[in-house]
């Protein structure tokens, strides 16, 4: 879900991008701001002051957040960890990270940057409230950014995996144990019941009538619950994968189409008949490109006739490439990134094959089933 999102720009070279759901976040701070905060502190303000206020106040705490999870990425780049996006959403920030730290310590830092961040900018929004006249107006605005950095700060220290507490206490477990399996494991099951207990509280705080804290707690527990679930089978996937080569698993049955073949016949001739949903794309013996199912879609049927292949092929210089001897712990992580359901494997400028998904989670299965 979080592959996706609006580019924004850019902050020492990682790519900012705000997901749709950011945008109801985006509202909803802004509502409770005009609605309850300021006309309690400020009553003589008008409707239009108040809202004003909230959308300042809220792109200013959503700076904050992003500073929060910009550190992190940060930290990781001066470890020589590469991180692609950072995205803000409707439960606040992720950084998209593409690997795992390479021991306890780094993991240690890098999860740690954030709340520390914070804590800092907390404090100095409070120190400005307090040296601020309190008949001022930016002064609630201060108080307000302190008290959200601090709870910020705070809730992302709870040790339940993937929280930023919860990579704290992943780390210091690593470090004890030798054993980053083990560490994920027990972090992950911590953050599981940590999101089991946010989604009771939600279900009672529904049950006693606050239904919309109760609603909303409820689902950032569920979030909690499920990331901690899919963070530690990802890096059980990641592990399985480590120190096997693509060419372990490349497939090199691939149908080759001609790229001056319609729409209409590659959909009635190749995919109907062989359920295939990619096909590589040759003239004379040389790999032009790749067509899949995706593009086909994007094509109305009354057009398909008319529309030949070569038309809506991905050119094979523009795609995600890997070679034989690649990890497949890296190929993971290309098609997980990118969003992708196969990349060609290439030697010499020629496809030799394809990887897909499918195939490395199949490698995965075989290699779980030996090992137990």
């Amino acid at each position: 879900m979080l592959k996706e999102g609006i580019p924004v720009g850019r902050l020492f070279g990682i790519s900012i991008r705000l997901h749709y759901s950011w945008f109801i976040i985006f509202a909803l701070v802004i509502w409770a701001l005009s609605r309850d905060y300021f006309p309690m502190v400020y009553p003589h303000w008008s409707a239009a002051i108040s809202v004003s206020a909230g959308v300042i106040t809220s792109l200013l705490f959503f700076a904050s957040l992003l500073a929060h999870e910009l550190m992190h990425s940060l930290v990781a780049q001066r470890y020589g960890i590469p991180v692609k996006a950072i995205t803000l959403f409707i439960f606040g920030g992720v950084s998209q990270i593409t690997e795992e730290p390479h021991d306890a310590r780094t993991e240690f830092r890098i999860a740690i940057a954030g709340p520390l961040t914070s804590i800092t900018l907390g404090g100095i929004f409070w120190l400005l409230w307090y040296l601020l006249p309190p008949s001022l107006d930016v002064a609630a605005v201060s108080f307000w950014l302190g008290w959200i950095n601090i709870f910020l700060a705070l809730f992302n220290l709870v040790p339940g995996f993937p929280l930023d507490g919860g990579r704290v206490l992943r780390s210091i477990i690593w470090w004890r144990t030798g054993s980053l399996r083990r560490a994920t494991r027990l972090a992950s099951n911590i953050g599981r019941g940590i999101g089991f207990i946010f989604i009771s509280g939600g279900v009672w705080l529904v049950f006693t009538g606050d239904w919309s804290s109760g609603i909303w707690l409820g689902l950032i527990g569920w979030f909690l619950a499920s990331a901690a679930a899919n963070s530690y089978r990802q890096m059980v996937i990641q592990q399985a994968l480590e120190g096997h080569e693509v060419s372990e698993i490349v497939s090199s049955d691939c149908i080759a189409v001609s790229p001056d073949l319609s729409i209409e016949r590659l959909v009635n001739e190749y995919i109907r008949p062989t359920g295939r949903r990619c096909f590589v794309v040759v003239r004379e013996g040389i790999t032009l490109g790749l067509v899949t199912l995706q593009e086909v879609k994007g094509v109305l049927r009354d057009m398909r006739a008319r529309i030949v292949v070569a038309q809506i092929m991905k050119p094979i210089d523009k795609l995600m490439q890997v070679t034989p001897d690649e990890d497949l712990s890296t190929v993971l992580n290309i098609l997980t990134q990118e969003n992708l359901n196969q990349v060609p494997v290439m030697v010499d400028g020629q496809m030799v094959g394809m990887v897909t998904r499918e195939s490395l989670l199949n490698f995965v299965s075989r290699h779980e089933r030996k090992s137990s």
